[in-house]
């Protein structure tokens, strides 16, 4: 006896899904699915402007950036310096 697959599940498996939304400084963002934290900056025009990115709370230095990928539901905080008197 065979049983009967629903096809919704077959295709939610073997569909990978194409984005994920990311909570950047507070407010949710959709980007592409595996983006690097490089990639949203860009997305976002602010690869020149940031200084500092932490990923759930966690800072992710500037070296990794163009490696480091997000997850969908990750939250996303981004510090740039201004200076002053």
């Amino acid at each position: 006896m065979i049983n009967s697959i629903n096809i919704d599940t077959i295709t939610t498996i073997i569909i990978k899904r194409e984005y994920m939304n990311v909570i950047v400084n507070g407010q949710e963002r959709e980007f592409k699915s595996e983006s690097t934290l490089l990639e949203i900056l860009k997305e976002l025009s602010l690869e020149s402007k940031v200084m500092a990115a932490a990923v759930n709370m966690e800072i992710v230095k500037q070296d990794s950036w163009n490696v480091y990928k997000l997850n969908d539901g990750d939250k996303l905080e981004l510090l740039d310096f201004v200076g002053g008197g």
